[in-house]
């Protein structure tokens, strides 16, 4: 939410650095996320002067250029060639002055340089209105009264308004605040607590007035319980056109576009006082009548965004005699909006129910700044206040007057509530205590009424606008954001209780992984749980009949739940080599989310990225790509950390996979995990080779084991080493052998590693060979050569009978 600081000071009268008015609302709860400033013509004519137009003589090589001499009131005239018609001798004309940075239509800056034009020297520019941001018109260039002194800055002579703009991140339950009013109201809350006491300056409603009851309009609320107040006045004799510039420059300032007086008027007290309101073109309302009510499901209307949309039974409409006009809090339609040719409005401000416009917002996929309102909830008190206020400005601006009595419709008052709130309770929950005549000033500057206090509380009547306070915490809640949470003191007593957790809690598992996973290099990234139905489309894996489908998307790209975290992933790497962010390595918690035929399944996954290099190239190590083992050792390095032992190696099914393995136990996969398919890298446009591992975090928590670790002392005896170089089938596998040689000797062989492997020149065909190594040890004593022998010769004859080997 943007809040112009101009505008602030309309309601409070405060003269302090905008720097420090953004730090005492963020003290308030109101966060300010940024301080931009804002004038309301761009660059504020920084460098443009008033000239004197000393000569105007036509150019010897263009009809349509004029030669000038121009005094900038330096006593040096400068040649200035100009295209005006309209330029003449003696004339006070704005001058763009050489280094000048002026701003076309969009926004985007050019700068006035030294030239030639056609021959002659050309040492500035004669400006119009649009080349300054003055206006739209480029029929010539703007005379200035002759009155001016060559020389003044022509900043000096117009309005430009220069503002500070803070964006605030407001919380959803602070509707109050969503106004220059609300924030105002909060900051002379503050500065009550800085012994600064300043009034609020209330906008005067005296004026209203009844010219004549000749437009009268029959206002009918069938559901009171979604439109519980509902007011509405006709103003006749309008002249819909432009807003003056100080209107212009109030919406400017805070992003919304000027569109006409009397549409910038409802806007401008929208953003004033938190009231939104809607003008009909009186003339558009068949039978001068305004029905509030619901329509039957299926009704069609069509929005001021063209866009026909079905109506929900629900949905509350504003309707005339015979056709819905607008939905009710959302949006307007768009035969009943006003244009250029109305003369006559009827003006609506209304409290609808909140949960109703949140919902038909949603419905329809609409935010409007009226249904981000509603839908939080406004002060239902202020509705025929606003609607005075919008009126008075009507009659100032566009020149209209006020032709029916005020209709407002309240058959059951939203009624203020009340709260006690306890000295001790206060005292218990911020930690210290807090003067009492302090928490009272406090109640009082945020508008709460104290009805009485007790030597034990105080009891008090919050206004029904502050919709989020209603009980006692919520009242400390408040005191405490205004007395400032930076006064209280910090304990010097920490006091913590420890937790009895079972050991394999989901949250220590995966706390043990990803601190592993950082210590290899790898990077945590967290995707969006919304993605788009494309994605299920690339894999026979998945299935779309299974996507969870939002009922109300942001947008079409994220309007599933995702099937998978791999997508999310590769999204990453692309986002990341698009930057020249070649080396890769990403690891993510998250769920799954599938809507099968017996119900909806959450499913929680690990996903690895892997990517380019694994190590970088330095004076010391030489780039090294992260290949296949590589991350299929990651990965038995996290099943080894888990204790995860005796799964078995399959091919992977997966088709995002076009090579790879399955890790499998007790008929249950726990690991997918190669090389990405080329069509799927494609479709995220990566061409490197890239790895992924699939974990299915639900089955190995389940095969995680549950005896203790045993700690065993280092062995005082040495290891021994052998090594043999096997001549083997080339379909023998390391794993099998591996295997084989823990069970035939499975007390004294500690390891089995493969070391060596090749293949080609001088080996049979349909062979390769394998150079194993062996540790072996004894924790009870040296071994001998004698026992070693006799090991080694038991795997020689096991490989030889299992596998067909010979020794090289």
């Amino acid at each position: 939410m943007k809040i112009s600081y101009n505008w602030l000071k309309q309601f409070i009268n405060l003269d302090w650095e905008a720097e420090r008015t953004g730090a005492l609302l963020t003290d308030l709860g109101l966060e300010i996320e940024g301080i931009e400033t804002f004038t309301s013509v761009p660059g504020g004519l920084e460098g443009v002067v008033v000239g004197h137009v000393l000569e105007c003589d036509q150019h010897s090589n263009a009809d349509r250029l004029k030669v000038t001499k121009v005094d900038l009131g330096n006593g040096e005239p400068v040649q200035i060639v100009c295209g005006a018609p309209n330029v003449a001798k003696g004339q006070k004309v704005p001058v763009a002055t050489v280094g000048t940075t002026l701003y076309d239509e969009d926004g985007k800056p050019w700068k006035i340089n030294k030239g030639k034009i056609r021959g002659e020297v050309s040492m500035g520019m004669i400006c119009a209105e649009d080349e300054l941001g003055l206006g739209k018109s480029h029929d010539g260039i703007m005379v200035l009264d002759d009155s001016v002194v060559a020389g003044t800055k022509v900043s000096d002579l117009l309005e430009i308004e220069n503002d500070i703009v803070f964006e605030i991140g407001l919380t959803p339950n602070r509707a109050d605040a969503m106004s220059h009013w609300g924030v105002a109201r909060d900051l002379k809350a503050g500065l009550l607590q800085q012994d600064i006491s300043l009034e609020m300056i209330t906008p005067s409603t005296t004026n209203f007035r009844i010219e004549n009851r000749t437009l009268k309009m029959d206002v009918e609320v069938e559901n009171t319980d979604l439109a519980p107040r509902y007011c509405g006045v006709t103003i006749s004799g309008l002249k819909v056109e432009a807003s003056p510039a100080w209107l212009q420059n109030r919406l400017k300032a805070i992003g919304v576009a000027p569109i006409n007086n009397v549409v910038d008027i409802t806007n401008y007290v929208l953003h004033d006082m938190g009231q939104p309101l809607h003008a009909f073109d009186a003339a558009k309302i068949t039978g001068n009548e305004v029905i509030v009510k619901t329509l039957p499901k299926g009704t069609k209307f069509t929005t001021l965004d063209g866009i026909e949309r079905e109506l929900h039974e629900e949905d509350l409409m504003i309707c005339n005699a015979e056709t819905p006009m607008c939905l009710a809090g959302v949006f307007g339609g768009i035969d009943s909006g006003v244009t250029e040719t109305t003369t006559s409005i009827f003006l609506e401000s209304a409290y609808f129910n909140p949960v109703s416009i949140r919902k038909t917002a949603k419905r329809h996929g609409l935010n409007t700044d009226a249904s981000f309102r509603f839908e939080r909830g406004i002060d239902p008190n202020s509705v025929e206040y606003a609607l005075k206020r919008a009126a008075i400005l009507l009659m100032d601006i566009a020149g209209g007057e006020i032709t029916s009595e005020i209709v407002d419709i309240y058959p059951k008052k939203i009624e203020d509530h009340q709260v006690v709130l306890n000295f001790a309770n206060t005292a218990k929950l911020i930690g210290e205590e807090i003067p009492r005549e302090t928490i009272k000033d406090i109640l009082n500057s945020l508008e709460v009424h104290v009805n009485n206090v007790t030597e034990t509380g105080i009891g008090m009547t919050i206004p029904a606008y502050r919709n989020d306070v209603t009980r006692e915490a919520d009242v400390i809640e408040e005191v405490l954001r205004v007395y400032g949470y930076n006064k209280i003191n910090v304990t010097q007593k920490l006091n913590a209780s420890i937790s009895v957790t079972q050991k394999n809690e989901d949250y220590q598992v995966q706390n043990k992984v990803a601190a592993q996973l950082t210590a290899l290099g790898f990077h945590e990234i967290l995707g969006n749980s919304l993605t788009t139905p494309i994605y299920v489309t690339l894999s026979d894996h998945l299935d779309s009949s299974h996507d969870v489908v939002m009922l109300n998307p942001l947008s079409q790209d994220l309007s599933v739940l995702r099937q998978s975290l791999q997508f999310g992933g590769l999204e990453a790497l692309s986002y990341n080599s698009n930057r020249k962010m070649q080396n890769v390595k990403f690891f993510e918690f998250g769920k799954t989310y599938h809507n099968y035929p017996d119900g909806r399944q959450e499913k929680k996954h690990l996903t690895l990225t892997i990517s380019g290099n694994k190590t970088e190239n330095s004076w010391a190590t030489s780039e090294a790509k992260s290949g296949f083992f590589y991350g299929k050792g990651v990965i038995s390095a996290i099943l080894d950390r888990l204790g995860i032992e005796g799964y078995s190696e399959k091919a992977v099914k997966n088709d995002l996979i076009a090579e790879g393995i399955s890790l499998v136990k007790n008929k249950k996969t726990l690991v997918e995990f190669g090389v990405i398919a080329k069509k799927i890298g494609k479709h995220f446009d990566i061409e490197a080779e890239t790895l992924q591992a699939d974990f299915n975090w639900d089955a190995i928590l389940t095969e995680l084991p549950t005896v203790n670790f045993e700690v065993k002392p280092i062995s005082k005896y040495p290891t021994v080493k052998r090594d043999f170089a096997l001549l083997l089938d080339e379909s023998v596998t390391f794993e099998g052998l591996q295997q084989a040689a823990l069970q035939t000797e499975k007390k004294l062989l500690k390891e089995v590693k493969l070391f060596d492997v090749y293949t080609g020149k001088n080996l049979p065909n349909g062979k390769k060979s394998y150079a194993l190594s062996f540790t072996l040890q004894d924790e009870n004593k040296t071994l001998t050569d004698k026992q070693i022998d006799k090991i080694m010769n038991k795997l020689q004859l096991r490989f030889e009978k299992d596998f067909g080997a010979s020794l090289r």
